[in-house]
Order: structure tokens, then sequence, then C-alpha cells
């Protein structure tokens, strides 16, 4: 059993939102190389570091250092739109409470860094920035070997496979967060040592265990599975006969729908009116349960989790009243039919379908009255 002393952290993704800015600034040099631009999706699916190899695949044509003039130049132009996460402020003030040594190991530009380190006001919390770090693997034993730093006490927090891949060239905790480029089946595939949706659960994570680390543990897919939890979770149908779709990062990016966990003591149907308006600001009525699922370690959640889904559906007179929590990334109303074309979790794919089935037997059964 070790105790945590040391965290290193990635900077984009990790620590502040810059992936509008860097899709924005890649897609001017895709422009410029005479490339067609590309979507968020096949962005998040093809980059990866050191990002010479991403350009070397798309533009072997076009020397480096054009490519990173262009894009640079064209970042400046996006500085602005880069924000701190939704829990980095928070983490950062749990890490300077513990007397916990921070460092920053990141590819961003040493530029960028400091302008957005400035405006956010994270330059304080951090001993020392590594920016411009074309290669982590080959950087993190300069970092633990100029700062003293013992692998058994430092935690690597990133959100990309390089960043993990680092962490087991440096021999440290590995810990991957789903707030930035890679999706949660990406991370998993580089077996860290945890896997967590944002930085304010690695806080409560540390918080918990007191900052103790047993190396020696199982790693989360081969731990056995606590008890079940029970779960809510509702179509929302809108008077057009809509229905609401949520993309987030828990479900590797996936569509779904609102809900959440039932608290103790808290009845179902409560629960549910209660994850809705925190999840999308909506308040629901005519309130129908469907169907309970068994979600038993889906490789579409970003851990190994056993859920009993109790799924609804409900009515929402004022679609245009969406306001998301930091839980979601993006909503859409859509008819259910065109919903079963979206890339879906599973489990909402059986609940759609369940509804449309039932609907056809009873027209009025798809939208609630």
């Amino acid at each position: 059993m070790g105790v945590i002393r040391n965290v290193i952290l990635d900077w984009s993704g990790t620590l502040v939102n810059d992936l509008p800015a860097v899709l924005g600034a890649t897609n001017h040099v895709f422009r410029r190389a005479g490339l067609p631009e590309m979507s968020l999706d096949q962005f998040r699916a093809t980059f990866s570091l050191p990002f010479r190899s991403f350009y070397e695949r798309h533009m072997p044509q076009v020397p480096i250092r054009q490519l990173e003039a262009w894009f640079h130049a064209h970042f400046k132009t996006l500085q602005d739109t880069v924000t701190p996460l939704p829990h980095a402020r928070e983490f950062l003030e749990f890490c300077r409470g513990r007397g916990l040594r921070v460092f920053v190991l990141s590819a961003v530009h040493g530029d960028h860094y400091a302008a957005q380190a400035a405006r956010a006001g994270f330059a304080e919390y951090v001993e020392h920035p590594y920016v411009g770090v074309w290669d982590k693997q080959e950087k993190i034993s300069e970092v633990l070997q100029t700062h003293g730093l013992q692998p058994r006490e430092t935690l690597f927090v990133g959100d990309m496979q390089h960043d993990m891949d680092a962490a087991r060239r440096g021999g440290v905790i590995a810990c991957a967060v789903l707030t930035g480029y890679n999706s949660a089946s990406q991370l998993r595939a580089s077996q860290p040592d945890l896997i967590v949706e944002h930085l304010g659960e690695l806080r409560r994570i540390l918080e918990r265990r007191g900052l103790e680390w047993d190396r020696g543990e199982p790693r989360p897919e081969a731990a056995p599975l606590p008890p079940p939890v029970g779960t809510v979770g509702a179509l929302i149908f809108d008077g057009a006969g809509r229905v609401l779709m949520v993309r987030t990062r828990k479900w590797s990016h996936r569509w779904g729908i609102p809900g959440g966990k039932i608290k103790g003591g808290e009845p179902a149907v409560e629960a549910l009116k209660r994850e809705i308006r925190e999840e999308t600001g909506l308040e629901v009525g005519a309130i129908e349960f469907v169907m309970v699922q068994d979600c038993i370690r889906s490789p579409e959640f970003y851990r190994p989790a056993h859920f009993l889904l109790l799924n609804y559906t409900c009515r929402c007179e004022t679609p245009d009243g969406v306001r998301l929590n930091d839980e979601a990334e993006a909503f859409r109303w859509v008819a259910p039919a065109e919903a079963l074309q979206m890339d879906l979790n599973q489990p909402t794919r059986v609940l759609i379908e369940t509804v449309l089935v039932r609907g056809a037997r009873e027209p009025t059964a798809a939208v609630p009255p």
C-alpha cells in the first residue's frame, strides 16, 4: 500500500476544454492542405499523440513546420474559446490542501499554455509545467528524476491513450478522464488503473481512500462487482411526438436518455423527475413504466457496473427549455424511428424498440397522453 504524494496532469481535455478550438484549427490546416474537414466524431476517432503521426497519416506531403505554422496561427484566433473544465479548479484546490505536488505534462504549445493558464488562474497550482512535449513517453522519466518523484507515489491523469502509455512507461499510477479527446472504449483499451468521468469523481475517490493506493489490487474490470444499483431513466416525448436524446461521456459518447441513481428512501418516480430536472432542466408528466433492464458490465459504460434500469416514458410540453448540466455533451429532439439510426447505447435502443412495438399495437402508447 502506497500513498499518493505527486500528481502529473495533462492539460488539454483534463484541466481545460480546448477540443472545439483544436478541431477548428485542425480543420483550418486541412483546408489549407486541400483536404475535407473532419467532424468531431471523425476527429476523436482518428486523432492521436504524438501528433506528428496524425499529420503524417493524413497529409504526409506537407512539411511539419508548415502544418504547425498554419495550426498555431489559427489557434490564436480561437484562444478565447478555451475554458476550464468543470471540477478542475476544485481538484487543484484539493491537491493544494493535501500538500500534493502538481506538475503538468502536455503537448500544448508553451504560448497557448501561458495564455490559458493565466486566464484560468491555474498556473499558481503547478510546481512545474512541461509543455510543448511531443512524446510524453520519452519525457516522463525526466520529470520523475528531475523532481525526485517516486513512481509508486505518483498519479498521472490524462484523457488520451498516449497519456496512459506514458504512465506505464514511467511506472506510475494511471488515471484516465472522460472529459477530453478519447472515448471510454479507447481509454479502456490502454488498461489504466482507473477511469473516472471527471476530476470531481477522482477527488472523491482519493478522499475516500485517504490518498492510499494499492498497486497490487485487481484492475476494475477484473474486480468483483458490488451489488446492483437501481437507476431510473425515461424516453421523454414532446408535443410533436419527438423524443429527447442526450449524449454522454460515460456511455462512450453514445446517445441515450436522461436518468440516474435512485437515492435511499426515494420513490422511483420522484427520482426520475429529479434526475430529469437536474440533467435537462425539464419538468415532465404523464409518466408510465415500460420495462426493467439488467445492465451488467456493459462495454459501453466507462467502468464495470451492474445496474437495474427502470425505464419509463413521459411527456414534456416545453421542449425549448432544455438546459444540460455537465453530465451531457449535447441533445437532440428526434422522431423515435430517427433515433434508432443514431449511435445509441444498447439499453436505450432496447427501450425505443420496445416502445415502438407497443405503439404499433396500441396507437396511443408511443406518445404518452
